[in-house]
């Protein structure tokens, strides 16, 4: 099996750590109407600072479009996924694609005890993967022609 050794924290580092939050008593439209202007495809929720659930698109279509409600009147806290899957710094990125394909999620926050670090998405994860394996690429071609680094 490939190990993808690349951490969490070494995709943050290269990402950096903005991460965007919503409150529960937000209303969905207010939470969609800045994941449109923030061109991201989930929101944390937090309250009091500690983090209570996480809102992505896909929440939003199952729990607010096909049910017929409205995302004027409906509350944050009412479609959010809750408990949150989190990882933490030191997670490897085929850790957490393997979290991610189990958990049929596309985003992980990331903690150090109760404190939010950031979020990767299954794009960063993909970015870094691919990354790691041109690296692996380009090592062998030089080692089969001989041409070591200097």
């Amino acid at each position: 099996m490939l190990t993808l050794s690349a951490t969490v924290g070494s995709i943050l580092k290269e990402k950096g750590s903005a991460n965007w939050c919503v409150a529960p008593r937000q209303t969905v439209y207010q939470a969609i109407e800045m994941m449109a202007e923030k061109g991201v495809g989930s929101l944390l929720v937090v309250s009091e600072g500690k983090l209570v659930g996480i809102l992505s698109e896909r929440d939003y279509a199952r729990k607010v479009i096909l049910k017929g409600k409205s995302s004027a009147t409906t509350f944050v806290e009412e479609i959010m996924s809750s408990p949150v899957i989190f990882v933490t710094l030191q997670h490897r990125v085929d850790e957490c694609m393997d979290i991610m394909t189990k958990q049929r999620i596309r985003h992980l926050p990331v903690m150090q005890g109760d404190r939010i670090l950031g979020v990767v998405s299954i794009g960063d994860l993909v970015r870094s993967a691919l990354s790691e394996q041109q690296d692996t690429i380009q090592h062998l071609h030089n080692y089969i022609t001989a041409k070591y680094p200097t």
